[in-house]
């Protein structure tokens, strides 16, 4: 790198803060702006980088020739900051571009698909680390083991999740790689399912030696130079699948896996839920393809916690749980749905969702609703918008209308915890990719109060 300064727009975004720490570990002078602070911006300015929060060009670095600018298209085109260093012959990068770089001349294993993707992308980077030879990893989420979302080793491999929002996995050329669902999303991007799949298979036309597939995916040998393996969470037809299922009383399977060199017996998941199973079952296959022992594999499983905001539990008792999940697409919500109510059968799930994203809740509000309506009770938020402007007629309602739960209610963010706190809780679960996360904490706080 012959850059001095690392300067990002947008680095508060979980990819974008990856790689800042990433080039503050290796010495770099990093420093950046995000429109508002978060725990993650937080955390950033602790560990020595300097984050702003105004859109002043003047906090850019000076140096031009020695300044790199790595940006997310998340940021809209118009931001002074933006305008000023593509006018001012600053080199400016997108993220996925500059990951796409560092994991070059590495082995890179990459974890791809419209959901899943982080859990599993976590948990490959937890057993490389504690199985294995270790790894760097760029992770679309903080890992609850190590309490970031990157790791750094000397080792020349590298683990990344491999996001398919604006094409940014097309930067990426794994030896190994996983993909775990191709469903239709971010059709502001592709406009329908079949491009959606067209950007997966040129993603699987770039990993070189081995491609773990979900069972049932539209990728096919012609596309890939790599031999291709199937999972499944327990379909038999899949070369990886699991067999002798069991739930303890704590909400955590055991299993045994069928994979091609035989069977590893007794791997016990160290997160909730059959949608950790599954994802278990995918990073197992790619280590296994990387070649890591397989009791080394089935220990590390064991120890994973799992991802903040993935079935991230913060209260759990016989009178009051209470989970957070990132799910903001369809089939997201009804895998951890099914998921919560596999763990805690019998018990009242009561669901805070905040639909993220206009174009998103225009386009699956029937699958919304037909996902939440597996709830006992609904709690729908108005929609986060993120980067989008509203779309006339688009609002929660048209989910709300079609959920067919036993009881819903619609409220703002705002109204959300004066409702909560006189409403009884069993197991509660939020759900979302906006800023309902900031309610986490008080909610915790709230229920912790009640035991």
């Amino acid at each position: 790198m012959r850059y001095k300064y690392i300067y990002f727009i947008g680095i508060g975004g979980i990819g974008m803060s990856a790689i800042a720490r990433y080039y503050k570990f290796k010495g770099l002078d990093v420093s950046g702006y995000d429109r508002t602070p978060s725990d993650l911006t937080r955390a950033l300015e602790a560990e020595g980088i300097a984050v702003h929060y105004e859109d002043e060009p003047a906090r850019i670095p000076a140096d031009i020739n020695d300044t790199l600018v790595v940006y997310t298209p998340a940021v809209p085109a118009e931001l002074e900051e933006l305008r000023f260093v593509r006018e001012h012959g600053y080199r400016v990068i997108k993220r996925s571009k500059m990951l796409g770089e560092i994991t070059a001349g590495q082995t890179c294993l990459a974890v791809a698909g419209t959901h899943g993707k982080t859990t599993t992308s976590t948990l490959v980077a937890h057993i490389l680390t504690e199985g294995g030879p270790g790894c760097s990893a760029f992770l679309g989420g903080i890992s609850k083991n190590y309490g970031t979302n990157m790791l750094v080793s000397h080792t020349p491999t590298v683990v990344a999740e491999a996001d398919e929002f604006d094409r940014s996995f097309h930067q990426l050329h794994p030896a190994i790689a996983a993909i775990t669902a191709m469903d239709a999303d971010h059709l502001d991007i592709y406009g329908d399912l079949a491009h959606v799949h067209e950007a997966f298979r040129i993603f699987a036309s770039q990993v070189s030696e081995t491609l773990i597939l979900k069972l049932g995916l539209p990728i096919h040998p012609e596309d890939t130079p790599a031999r291709i393996f199937s999972y499944h969470f327990d379909d038999t037809r899949a070369d990886f699948h699991s067999t002798n299922l069991r739930l303890d009383a704590t909400g955590h399977y055991t299993y045994d896996l069928v994979y091609p060199g035989g069977v590893l017996n007794d791997i016990r998941v160290g997160a909730i839920g059959w949608v950790n199973v599954e994802n278990s079952i995918a990073a197992a296959a790619m280590c296994l393809c990387y070649g890591l022992d397989a009791q080394k594999v089935r220990h590390a499983i064991g120890t994973f916690e799992g991802a903040q905001r993935r079935l991230d539990v913060h209260v759990n008792t016989p009178a009051i749980t209470y989970i957070d999940d990132y799910a903001h697409h369809p089939a997201e919500l009804q895998s951890a749905i099914s998921s919560i109510r596999q763990v805690f059968p019998g018990r009242k799930v009561t669901g805070i969702f905040q639909p993220h994203l206009y174009t998103r809740t225009r386009d699956f509000a029937p699958e919304f609703a037909k996902a939440l309506s597996g709830l006992d009770k609904l709690i729908l938020l108005d929609i986060y918008p993120a980067r989008e402007e509203p779309i006339p007629g688009v609002t929660s309602e048209i989910i709300f209308r079609d959920v067919t739960a036993p009881e819903k209610v619609l409220l703002t963010r705002d109204g959300l915890m004066p409702y909560l706190e006189k409403e009884p809780v069993d197991v509660l679960v939020t759900l979302g990719a906006g800023n309902i996360d900031r309610c986490i904490g008080p909610i915790t706080e709230m229920l912790e109060k009640r035991l």
